[in-house]
């Protein structure tokens, strides 16, 4: 059992799970998937198109006959990660093709890795699969390749990401998704439905909701509807298909969430206890002049008003952020705001990025840029800000009863989390007494016995 760090970045995906061994003479393909959760389930529609055509999975390069490297965009150091992650599978397998978020820049990787067997840009699952099928072919078994009707998962059984739509309208001077991603494209409520159903049925016990912009989904179908199952019809507005996910007896969290008035009507699903109260909603900054030199709305005064009323009518909900520190421009008074903004605001759970200038992103060309040493000062002092809100928070538990989720059971114990927490970038619940009988996806009620910055320990009530 290990506690979490302070700085576990928000857009990371946990580390992939990847299945069994390949048959004899079965084609095998590895998979190394960098970057956020929405990355991690395109590496999951492309792994299950090819083990539908017959390939095996390989958890190492010396195993596979060849790579994909999934990569990310986000950042210039997300970049480098990418490009180094390449340069490692070229060395240790030779044989790499590149997907993903920087595949939309295929000159800045074919520059740096010239060898690579192809480039795709993100969501380009056909090319991907001609990629492979060109550089492995397939070589199926019908008798023996069976796939689950769920497909490929790299999560542990028991909790699954599902990705409700692509892309994003806005046009934040700092990020570049949308230049690499497109607009926001929404998949049917319908389907979405459905696909959580199997996962449901399948096991599941905790749904994932992402997307680039979770409170827009459906704005591009006008809210359309759509039949599913026995003719039923499933409305695409992200209130509906919350009220929908929550009749299928998963949990189901909510992440992404840009702060649209129409949040509010979320709420009231959370006080019944059909989704999880939870909200992943990115703030980014405090100060009005700063939000407005990111293109982002700049009214967090009126933010404030709004968790409390969330707060008023479901006193329980978590509130999950993400805020950029040093950004252009950004100058002490407008960071001392953000400071008293979290005195106020009290977030429960919240992650910080230092300003970085991104290839393409309309940021860079701002005046006044923050000096390396003075962002860290800054996300230094930031950090322990939120670190003791949180430690307050936590210890208001102790000695309460909390519903929690199984991850993980090994010989020291029992690692779980809380309503109060996501997979990998919040905190975990500890149990180490009495934890032999558990298992994996178990919900159970537990008494909190003890607190720390970030992480709960307790025994089974």
């Amino acid at each position: 059992m290990t506690q979490n760090p302070p700085n576990l970045r928000p857009d990371l995906a946990p580390k992939p799970v990847f299945d069994g061994p390949a048959r004899p003479g079965q084609p095998r393909i590895g998979m190394v998937s960098l970057g956020c959760p929405k990355a991690l389930v395109d590496s999951e529609r492309i792994l299950t198109r090819l083990r539908a055509e017959g390939y095996a999975i390989s958890p190492d390069y010396a195993g596979a006959d060849a790579v994909i490297v999934n990569t990310c965009g986000f950042l210039d150091s997300a970049k480098a990660e990418s490009l180094e992650a390449i340069g490692e599978a070229l060395t240790a397998n030779g044989r790499v093709i590149v997907t993903g978020c920087l595949g939309a820049e295929p000159d800045y990787i074919t520059g740096a890795h010239p060898s690579v067997l192809a480039v795709t840009g993100p969501h380009q699952y056909e090319q991907v699969l001609d990629a492979v099928h060109g550089a492995v072919p397939p070589a199926p078994d019908p008798f023996v390749d069976l796939m689950p009707a769920t497909g490929v998962k790299l999560t542990p059984r028991h909790y699954s990401y599902l990705k409700i739509s692509e892309g994003c309208n806005h046009k934040c001077r700092f990020c570049i998704i949308p230049d690499m991603r497109g607009r926001l494209v929404s998949r049917p409520a319908h389907a979405v439905v459905r696909e959580a159903e199997k996962l449901v049925e399948a096991g599941v016990r905790e749904l994932l909701v992402i997307s680039q912009d979770t409170s827009a989904y459906g704005l591009d179908l006008k809210h359309g509807v759509s039949a599913g199952r026995g003719g039923r019809e499933h409305r695409a507005h992200i209130t509906d298909l919350a009220r929908d996910l929550g009749s299928l007896g998963a949990w189901v969290r909510l992440h992404y969430v840009y702060p649209y008035p129409h949040v509010r009507d979320l709420i009231p699903l959370m006080a019944e206890g059909l989704v999880l109260p939870y909200l992943d909603i990115p703030f980014q900054h405090a100060h009005p002049e700063t939000l407005k030199r990111m293109a982002r709305p700049a009214a967090a005064a009126k933010t404030l008003d709004e968790i409390a009323a969330w707060r008023a009518i479901c006193p329980e909900i978590t509130l999950r952020s993400t805020f950029i520190v040093g950004y252009p421009g950004e100058t002490e008074a407008e960071f001392q705001t953000l400071l008293d903004w979290m005195d106020e605001a009290q977030l429960d759970r919240v992650g910080c990025f230092q300003y970085e200038n991104v290839a393409g992103a309309r940021s860079n060309a701002l005046p006044d840029h923050v000096p390396d040493e003075v962002k860290q000062e800054r996300w230094d002092r930031f950090m322990e800000k939120a670190q003791g809100i949180s430690e307050a928070k936590l210890a208001a538990k102790v000695g309460t009863r909390l519903e929690i989720i199984v991850d993980e059971v090994d010989a020291e114990g029992a690692t779980c989390r809380t309503k109060a927490d996501a997979p990998e970038i919040d905190g975990n619940l500890f149990i180490d007494e009495d934890f032999e009988a558990l298992n994996p996806g178990d919900i159970v009620t537990v008494e909190v016995d003890e607190a720390g910055e970030y992480d709960l320990w307790g025994r089974i009530a």
